[in-house]
């Protein structure tokens, strides 16, 4: 294992900017057990201060790099054992980078079915075929004649034998796959048509019935948006290479040809030209651009991935309203709207439905219901589902608010994207066993507004609904990347052990469903946890887990005043040495920035704690506890636009950022339709990555550029012009074309693709080619 550690830090060590002896460490911490947030956090001095990106980056590039080893040892066993290995082979194998490179040089000897190369030498073709390439000057026909045989039965099938020999040469040659290879990524195109009589039926494809552009720089998702018209057989969609070449031999052919010295005068170089040719034709050509589909295909799922976890990972973040009775609302027209009352920690309080839309019309009645609910339970937030009918209900409840007394409760929608999940869940049922169905979905939308993290993790995060075309991409790729910002997030921010739900523990490091539940057993037979170190009464948490768990776990007013902070249990001794050393109490120590700026935290250094840990108790004891999430902070909808029929060119409104793609934001404005703001229309300056400038959860304020109500199709712009001009278009000059993340509000599943077009300037960077 040492060896095998030994053999991978300097790679991985290369691609995250750090030491060797830095990937090391944390690759035995990873192989100890340790988590991701456990080493960024509490091992500092162990890995050289990693953090959690790059700590990600080595865990993924780990697996990837064991994968190859394991594959790299397949391989020298399978040719050593068929007694084909030489030192120039091992060589290759053993420098070879990447699961293609392997492949390739594999491929001579991998085992397969019988081919028409080896039926051709089981025919006696193969001094034929040797004969040719070693005697160019000959005529092949004449060379052919004296082979004819029962099996042979003309010079045709000859030559088409000896062609068969010579085109498995060509095609098992790894120097030359790798050349063709690197030729097409640089040079191929990728093109994409309707399929014949599909206009109509692939209509949301309108945008790729005839599409050129580069292979090597389509983006992610166009790729996923033409892949999935394939999948769909609306389009056809081929990767080729020189076709506009207008010499005879394509490039690709003069590769082939000078991996066999083919000069162009004699006979036999002529006929090798051909099978050259042929070739290329019927077995390079389609296996490499299966290659290239492959690689575009991981290409922008990674990035769609990439897309998913940093919006997730902001939305999970967002600012919460905290702990305030809050009024849950989940709108409905036919079947009412679904009201919750919970209080500052989320426990519901009572539940009802009330009907104000057709067919009842029960305005009034409503009214009176949610006015007699604010003052009987004192709610000081309403949070309002972003679905259908969510407009009307804000405006049913802004009415209502208008007749209460001042203080009067603060009205917010929020998205209830996967809310109708949770509500059909285990874990809904778990938690609400005697409600209904559809009223667990208000309790969820009032518990997210008070702390969105604490509710979505109840949810599996690719139903959250901030990804774009994550049902196109590697399942299980998603799933991984989301579970670690997942992690991440509730591990950034810490949970309150004597509070938090059992989902929103598995998720704390070292934990996982299973001791969660039993966490959650043990707080209600035994009542709360008094200390961190009570955790070790809990069934079958040992002091391992203890050790991953117990930094992120809070216990506010509890015994240890430490136990509220992050600082870790392991470190208290040096905590409570800077406490005495400022000759103070440790309760009114905690939060007095002023008493420890002057501490020294090299003092306090030891040879099991070094300084960026001291520095980081200093941190803590500045600010116990400390919440790194933002401010709460609501957007306002322009009253009177409802619908998407309400907009107008030129109109300024305030919303709030739900989605973040490559190609711009998502901004819901209030009608039921979120707007697209285009990179090019983000900043009066040019925008390579959207999060540059925004992310989920933001308030912003845009201006209407174009409507398309019968697309339903929404075009923003933040810049200052009003989006008149359009920015210095993407490097790439093919930005315009976008896919809709929601066609309509709560759809998670991605619509084919969207036009961010803002008039000729944006029509014009679209054609670029």
């Amino acid at each position: 294992m040492a060896a095998d550690i030994r053999s991978l830090s300097a790679t991985i060590a290369a691609e995250i900017n750090a030491r060797p002896a830095q990937a090391v460490a944390a690759i035995e911490l990873l192989d100890e057990g340790a988590t991701v947030p456990f080493i960024a956090r509490y091992r500092k001095e162990v890995t050289g201060g990693l953090d959690d990106g790059q700590l990600r980056t080595l865990a993924e590039r780990l697996v990837y790099l064991r994968d190859l080893e394991a594959r790299r040892s397949t391989i020298v066993d399978s040719i050593t054992g068929q007694g084909k290995m030489t030192d120039e082979l091992m060589g290759k194998i053993s420098a070879a980078v990447t699961k293609a490179e392997l492949e390739d040089l594999y491929l001579p000897y991998k085992p397969k079915r019988r081919t028409r190369a080896e039926i051709a030498r089981e025919r006696g073709l193969g001094p034929l075929a040797e004969a040719i390439l070693g005697n160019r000057a000959a005529d092949p026909t004449v060379l052919a004649a004296a082979y004819l045989t029962a099996e042979v039965a003309d010079v045709k099938a000859a030559l088409e034998g000896a062609r068969d020999i010579v085109a498995e040469g060509i095609t098992e040659n790894a120097d030359l796959l790798g050349k063709l290879r690197a030729h097409m990524k640089q040079n191929a195109m990728l093109r994409a048509r309707v399929v014949d009589g599909k206009q109509e039926a692939g209509a949301k494809f309108s945008d790729y019935f005839e599409h050129n552009e580069r292979w090597a720089t389509a983006p992610g998702h166009r790729a996923l948006a033409m892949l999935r018209g394939w999948n769909e057989e609306m389009l056809t969609l081929t990767i080729d290479v020189d076709t506009d070449v207008s010499s005879p031999a394509k490039p690709v052919e003069r590769m082939i040809a000078t991996s066999l010295e083919i000069g162009a005068q004699k006979p036999g170089d002529r006929w090798l030209m051909e099978v050259a040719s042929w070739t290329w034709r019927v077995k390079l050509s389609m296996s490499l651009s299966l290659d290239l589909t492959r690689e575009l295909r991981e290409r922008a799922e990674e990035e769609a991935i990439h897309v998913f976890a940093r919006n997730l990972k902001d939305l999970l973040l967002a600012a919460p309203a905290g702990s305030r009775a809050t009024m849950g609302l989940d709108p409905g027209i036919r079947t009412g709207v679904k009201v919750a009352i919970v209080d500052g920690t989320g426990k519901v309080l009572e539940t009802t439905t009330v009907y104000p839309f057709p067919p009842r019309n029960d305005v009034r009645g409503t009214q009176a219901t949610l006015a007699a609910l604010t003052r009987k339970h004192k709610v000081e937030l309403i949070s309002i589902g972003n679905g259908t009918g969510s407009r009307e209900t804000e405006k049913l409840v802004a009415d209502m608010l208008a007749d209460l007394p001042a203080p009067k409760p603060t009205k917010v929608i929020v998205s209830e994207a996967g809310a109708s999940i949770y509500s059909a869940s285990e874990t809904a049922a778990l938690e609400f066993p005697d409600l209904d169905v559809t009223l667990r979905g208000a309790v969820s939308i009032a518990r997210r507004l008070q702390d969105p993290l604490a509710e979505l993790v109840k949810i599996e995060p690719k139903s959250i609904g901030v990804g774009q075309y994550q049902h196109d991409v590697d399942q299980q790729k998603l799933s991984r990347s989301l579970d670690a910002v997942v992690e991440d997030a509730v591990n950034a921010v810490g949970v309150d052990l004597n509070t938090a739900s059992a989902p929103l523990l598995a998720r704390v490091s070292g934990l996982g469903p299973s001791i969660a539940d039993a966490i959650v057993r043990h707080r209600d037979e035994e009542g709360r946890f008094e200390t961190r170190r009570d955790l070790l009464k809990v069934a079958r948490l040992g002091n391992r887990t203890f050790e991953q768990c117990a930094g992120f776990l809070r216990i506010p007013n509890g015994k240890e005043p430490l136990d509220a902070s992050s600082v870790h249990p392991e470190a208290y001794g040096v905590a409570k040495k800077i406490v005495a050393a400022c000759g103070r109490d440790l309760r009114t120590l905690m939060g007095d920035s002023a008493a420890l700026k002057d501490v020294d935290p090299r003092a306090f250094v030891d040879e099991r704690f070094g300084l960026p840990t001291v520095r980081d108790i200093l941190a803590e004891l500045e600010k116990p506890g400390r919440d790194p999430r933002p401010s709460f902070k609501t957007a306002t909808f322009a009253e009177g636009v409802n619908e998407i029929t309400d907009l107008l060119p030129g109109m300024m409104l305030e919303g709030t950022v739900t989605n973040v793609a490559a190609f711009g934001a998502f901004v819901d404005i209030g009608v039921h339709q979120d707007g697209l703001v285009h990179v090019s229309q983000l900043a009066d300056r040019f925008v390579k990555d959207p999060h540059e400038i925004v992310k989920a959860g933001d308030v912003v304020k845009v201006r209407v550029v174009e409507i398309d109500v019968k697309r339903k199709r929404i075009s923003l712009t933040m810049r200052k012009d009003g989006g008149t001009e359009a920015a210095a278009p993407s490097r790439s000059g093919r930005e315009a074309s976008a896919p809709s993340v929601q066609a309509k509000r709560g759809d998670v599943r991605p619509q084919a693709t969207q036009q961010g077009s803002f008039g000729a300037a944006l029509a014009d960077a679209f054609k670029r080619k």
